[in-house]
């Protein structure tokens, strides 16, 4: 089949959808239709999409990568306490399935499946697992080792075996040196603010506008961690000079602690808890939940 009978085909096919739909929306308009689950997933195997998608993989690849992303908005905003996050794997499957050399389906996938409650599944397992699919079919791709590290430096707290995965990655073709040093830090400093911060800093360079969002975002929250490092600290301050502890952020203003009520980087409020004498995120902060780090 030559390309441009096969690009006629697509073009055919595609008016043939959109004449399909013209007369199906006049009949559901006249007839509604009693909804249908959202949730509903008519084919789970990857194997057997790539039989019935025939020359259109790419194109399938696609439409399932939006309905991945759209699920994992979806609950992510929802109420559900039952079956939250249920197709995102096997969505992410049929995507990579149907193109394997979809990049950012594996990195992005990996992070939404590392996410933990309620902002996502929490299932590393399956994000190592999608990352490995990714490795097998695309084997000089080192971001995929960088990013198991990733998954395990800052989900699964396994600090040796990150380091373990960011040499791997380091030692593959086309790696940047960098890669080399993260294994470095995390060795010597797993877990603790600047190491976090480090590996933020490099995912923010990163060509794929989601990947560096990821990055962003994280500086930003390592951010967060060092504000209400330094916010405790002039709570204790006030409790030292004052033998007792402060009734909220104006008793800092007023000590002259702090300028204002302070505010994350998005602009949202911390919260201080007098009873415990403890600051936090606010939890409507589109930071929320920030990851567990530590001071060494």
């Amino acid at each position: 089949m030559t390309g441009r009978t096969r690009a006629l085909i697509v073009v055919l096919a595609l008016a043939g959808v959109g004449a399909a739909a013209g007369v199906l929306h006049a009949r559901e308009s006249a007839y509604p239709l009693a909804p249908v689950s959202e949730r509903l997933l008519y084919l789970r195997s990857g194997k057997t999409a790539d039989r019935i998608m025939l020359d259109f993989d790419a194109l399938a690849a696609d439409i399932y990568w939006i309905r991945a992303i759209q699920h994992y908005g979806r609950d992510k905003k929802s109420d559900r306490v039952e079956g939250r996050f249920e197709l995102l794997q096997p969505l992410l499957d049929l995507t990579t399935t149907l193109d394997p050399h979809f990049n950012i389906a594996y990195r992005f996938g990996a992070v939404f499946l590392s996410f933990s409650p309620p902002n996502g599944p929490g299932r590393t397992d399956q994000a190592i697992e999608l990352l490995m699919k990714g490795l097998r079919h695309n084997p000089q791709r080192w971001q995929f080792a960088h990013d198991i590290g990733f998954v395990h430096y800052f989900y699964t707290k396994d600090f040796a075996e990150a380091a373990r995965w960011f040499n791997r990655a380091a030692d593959m073709p086309g790696a940047p040196a960098w890669v080399r040093s993260l294994a470095a830090t995390t060795s010597v400093r797993g877990g603790d603010f600047d190491g976090a911060d480090a590996m933020f800093a490099e995912l923010a360079q990163a060509p794929e506008r989601a990947i560096r969002q990821v990055g962003e975002r994280g500086r930003l929250q390592v951010r967060a961690l060092r504000t209400i490092e330094e916010l405790t600290r002039y709570v204790d301050k006030f409790h030292e000079i004052n033998g007792r502890y402060p009734d909220g952020w104006g008793d800092l203003i007023r000590a002259r602690m702090v300028g204002g009520y302070p505010q994350d980087d998005t602009g949202a409020p911390f919260v201080y808890d007098a009873p415990t004498h403890s600051v936090t995120l606010s939890p409507a902060s589109t930071l929320a939940p920030l990851p567990q780090l530590s001071r060494r």
